[in-house]
């Protein structure tokens, strides 16, 4: 199974184009959103092409590919306008033998972390810094600590990014296709 892993879309209608666009053409199965999809923040200048009913209409049609999680920006007038599910603070994904605990970040993080057993991973957005790195937790337990960055305010300098799940190996790249960090599951 392949996925496409997004977070902080922050309303902006241009990359959220970009990022179907990238969705469509990568052959991912599903698009799991890893929050802040429409609302930029107060702490967060305007994305570009700040369009949040444009962002609604470009991802309600794809209800059926989409798995999310709410973002510390998401509310719930935005699940009134969304018609897939944006509120749950997590979900858990099998991917071959790897649990994968995906959430936003505001809450657990790598410096919170979620009751995670050895060789689980760890997704989440928040931060708008990308990560793909393992972990040696206080008691010893090994944790993959994941995030796909930010596709539309990406911040320390990174590109806008996204990431992509296939046979095991976490992948995330830039807009323009341009691998940046690679980490085995």
């Amino acid at each position: 199974m392949k996925l496409m892993f997004a977070s902080d879309i922050h309303g902006s209608a241009f990359y959220c184009r970009r990022m179907l666009e990238l969705y469509k053409n990568s052959g991912a199965e599903r698009l799991v959103l890893l929050g802040d999809i429409l609302y930029h923040g107060p702490r967060n200048d305007l994305p570009k092409e700040y369009a949040p009913k444009e962002v609604i209409a470009m991802l309600n049609p794809l209800k059926h590919e989409l798995l999310a999680v709410r973002g510390n920006c998401d509310t719930e007038v935005d699940q009134m306008v969304l018609e897939f599910p944006i509120l749950a603070d997590y979900c858990l994904l099998m991917v071959g033998q790897t649990r994968m605990y995906a959430t936003h970040g505001h809450v657990y993080n790598e410096n919170h972390l979620p009751p995670l057993t050895d060789g689980d991973a760890l997704i989440h957005g928040h931060t708008h810094l990308l990560e793909a790195k393992e972990i040696t937790a206080e008691d010893g337990r090994r944790i993959k600590i994941l995030n796909p960055g930010s596709v539309s305010i990406p911040k320390g300098g990174n590109p806008a990014t996204y990431a992509l799940l296939e046979d095991g190996v976490f992948t995330i790249l830039t807009l323009d296709g341009d691998i940046v960090r690679q980490i085995s599951l």
